[in-house]
């Protein structure tokens, strides 16, 4: 089971790694290169290893910092990645973006918005439940359902069939999170499983802390 906080800074992501993450996602809309590049590095320190960190957008950033980067439909660098041999994870809303996410050799899937939120204003419509268990039954790579998601609705994504959650209001919620999906696992709710590449040690299948 994968927790994603998605934080927009060294203090956040920290406490995140420390409350029950399995990823520090950052995410810093309209900052340059050398911004995001700064601002990982202070990310790194705080959280302590590189290897459950993933940056957004930007491949050039993730490349200096050695880290995995997540790619939205709309942005160019998968090709770059490749070459790199950097880690990427792509973001889909329909079981087609999803089957060439993983065509492409993405780590994983960010699925979504799973239901609507301030906090992603550049997708399309929500996607729902059955849109999310669409997209799991498309690819054999773990899905990550983002938007919308917290402590009140984040098993019902494990249950249609996500591998994991991604928060970015809920990210004070992480401890309560991370038990509710524990639980949910336990009763057979979803399947366990880590992601594994260049930027985050971890592989698919194999037991979450």
């Amino acid at each position: 089971m994968i927790l994603h906080a998605i934080v927009a800074d060294a203090a956040t992501a920290g406490w995140a790694a420390r409350h029950g993450a399995s990823v520090v996602q950052l995410r810093l809309k309209d900052a340059t290169t050398a911004e995001r590049v700064r601002a990982g590095r202070e990310v790194i320190d705080a959280v302590g290893v590189a290897d459950m960190i993933v940056l957004n957008d930007d491949v050039a950033a993730a490349e200096a910092l050695g880290v995995t980067v997540h790619l939205g439909q709309g942005d160019a660098g998968v090709e770059r990645a490749v070459r790199a041999g950097i880690g990427f994870g792509r973001s889909a809303s329909t079981p087609e973006e999803a089957r060439q996410a993983e065509a492409e050799s993405a780590l994983y899937v960010g699925a979504g918005a799973v239901w609507a939120t301030p906090s992603k204003t550049d997708t399309g419509p929500a996607i729902g439940l059955e849109g999310l268990h669409a997209i799991c039954r498309a690819v054999s790579i773990p899905v990550i359902a983002i938007g919308g998601v917290d402590a009140g609705n984040a098993a019902d994504c494990i249950a249609a069939g996500a591998r994991g959650v991604a928060v970015i209001r809920a990210v004070t919620e992480l401890p309560r999170l991370r038990a509710l999906l524990e639980i949910a696992v336990a009763n057979g709710r979803g399947r366990t499983g880590r992601m594994g590449g260049p930027g985050l040690a971890r592989t698919a299948g194999s037991e979450d802390r």
